[in-house]
């Protein structure tokens, strides 16, 4: 069984740093994760997902990141159903087993952001139809040249190094 689960995103919050009562470190916190299109009226579309982490992992994330910062998180994605008056609720989490920084410093301090706070990118046009490559032969046969410029070096057996 595989449940691998890779993002790239923003902190919506600041990550705030608690304790369990047994004195385990952990944090929750939201990054929103743009969508690969956008909607009808050219907008780019997020998802906002929860994110968990503990021990270590929730430390390095309270101390270095932010509201705004961008962060790619390596983790499972575990379920939390529970039900309620009869009512059964559906809730995922992603919890992270390893965080790394999304952007250099210097790229986290200076980037031009829309109101949204997602860094702003030329976006490319893809093209429509590209021509298929025709196939080329492959010639197999080495041609070795002239080797009269090279001289022959003998070696006592020592490594010069």
């Amino acid at each position: 069984m595989l449940n691998k689960v890779i993002l790239m995103g923003r902190l919506t919050a600041d990550p705030e740093l608690r304790q369990t009562q047994s004195g385990i470190a952990w944090c929750s916190f939201m990054i929103a994760v743009n969508r690969q299109y956008k909607n009808n009226n050219g907008e780019n579309q997020a998802d906002f997902i929860k994110i968990q982490a503990w021990r270590q992992a929730a430390e390095f994330i309270s101390k270095y990141f932010s509201k705004g910062k961008m962060i790619i998180v390596e983790g499972e994605l575990q379920n939390n159903n529970y039900e309620s008056n009869g009512v059964k609720h559906y809730s995922y989490v992603v919890k992270a087993d390893n965080v790394y920084f999304g952007e250099s410093k210097s790229a986290s301090n200076g980037t031009e952001t829309d109101n949204g706070g997602n860094v702003q990118q030329p976006v490319q046009p893809s093209p429509k139809s590209s021509p298929t490559p025709q196939a080329q032969p492959v010639d197999d046969s080495i041609q070795l040249g002239d080797l009269g410029d090279f001289e022959e070096i003998l070696s006592d057996g020592e490594v010069p190094f």
